[in-house]
């Protein structure tokens, strides 16, 4: 027979809260390890009441949605946390981004309705701007036409099990190109596919269909994310039915 841990089961799930936050400033660069220890630290000191697996290691529940790269700043990270006891979520939201460090910031936080599936059926795409210094917006213009004119656009990804071709383009619904404040900007929306095509991957693809090799490290900020509907609307995966959204910033009339 098998054994048994001792002592009574957790408490189990009363309430599912789903949370939106940021990443900026030199916390763009920690892993997303580091930056869930930084959060499950942060539950602790804010006294959230957390529901927790059972077994012999039990862990709070917790589930993380799309963790945007190392070195990209995000103004939509996703989590969702399960509650052994009801909260008001604004007061949990106000208590946790009191307790995380300043570059981490909760934004908004809402229950999880009955009903309305898993916060990783509501994400399928992500809405980035990625800022160029030192590329002038005639250099980048071109580069992005002649990307979204190719059918087909293979980089080499490297993963855990190595290096492997994928094509950047494929990923890639729309993009566009702005000028910004001594450097141009690539507007894109990605779908999230596996392998995960991200922003140094369509930088890649840019410098192979235009020859377009960026001076300086490229400043990369998440914007959004959701499920991508037919009018180039990214939806809202924290709203009730899905129905509120915000238009892609890619979804500009291409360049």
């Amino acid at each position: 027979m098998a054994r048994q841990p001792s002592g009574p089961p957790p408490p189990p799930t009363v309430q599912k809260l789903r949370l939106r936050y940021a990443k900026r400033g030199r916390l763009r660069f920690a892993s997303h390890r580091d930056l869930a220890r930084t959060l499950e630290r942060a539950l602790r000191r804010a006294q959230v009441p957390m529901a927790f697996s059972a077994g012999f290691s039990p862990h709070p529940k917790i589930s993380y949605i799309g963790a945007a790269p190392t070195g990209a700043a995000s103004e939509a990270e996703y989590v969702e946390i399960g509650l052994a006891r009801r909260c008001d979520p604004e007061a949990v939201r106000a208590a946790l981004d009191a307790a995380l460090p300043e570059d981490v910031a909760v934004l908004e936080c809402v229950e999880a309705g009955e009903g309305t599936g898993s916060l990783a059926d509501r994400i399928d795409t992500s809405v980035w701007r990625v800022e160029l210094p030192g590329v002038e917006l005639d250099d980048l213009a071109p580069a992005v036409e002649r990307f979204l004119a190719a059918d087909g656009v293979t980089v080499a990804k490297r993963t855990k099990n190595g290096l492997k071709d994928v094509d950047a383009r494929a990923a890639v619904t729309s993009a566009s190109a702005s000028a910004g404040p001594a450097c141009a900007i690539l507007h894109m929306v990605v779908r999230q596919v596996t392998p995960a095509v991200r922003p140094d991957d369509v930088l890649a693809a840019l410098g192979a269909v235009a020859d377009l090799r960026p001076p300086l490290p490229p400043r990369a900020v998440r914007e959004a994310q959701g499920r991508l509907d037919d009018t180039g609307t990214v939806a809202d995966p924290l709203g009730p039915d899905r129905t509120a959204g915000v238009p892609a910033p890619g979804a500009h009339a291409p360049v």
